[in-house]
């Protein structure tokens, strides 16, 4: 297979937009952390405290998902100078390895969305807890 210059350069949007879109939930979990440890400081519940470990979790996935990302990128970089200097098979194996940890990359973040949906229905559950002891 051949392999051009342009053939890495084909993923830095995407990898650029995927880290962007991960520090974007990053941020968005630290709000919701910031909110629960508060809610919890005034009423300690299961619910609460479920909320938390969750998220715990999920940000040592975003960690995770960027740490995956940013070394996609390097290597995306390396096999761009390595063609660029002609050492094909070395580019061609940082290109590869660019593509892997993308695929790392993607499948935390498969996991960290599953586990988003858990949070959300826990949050639902506290609701409904909520309105069913009004009633």
């Amino acid at each position: 297979m051949e392999i051009s210059l342009t053939t890495p350069a084909i993923l830095f949007p995407a990898v650029s937009l995927l880290l962007l879109a991960y520090t974007n939930r990053f941020l968005a979990i630290a709000g919701i952390v910031r909110t629960l440890v508060n809610r919890a400081d005034v009423q300690r519940n299961a619910n609460v405290l479920k909320q938390i470990r969750n998220l715990r979790v999920r940000i040592s996935l975003i960690k995770a998902m960027q740490a995956f990302g940013i070394a996609s990128l390097f290597f995306c970089v390396l096999a761009i100078v390595l063609l660029y200097f002609e050492f094909l098979f070395s580019g061609k194996i940082a290109f590869a390895a660019a593509l892997f940890l993308m695929l790392g990359s993607l499948a935390v973040s498969f996991r960290e969305i599953t586990l988003s949906g858990v949070a959300l229905k826990a949050e639902l559950e506290r609701v409904l807890d909520r309105d069913g002891k009004a009633q």
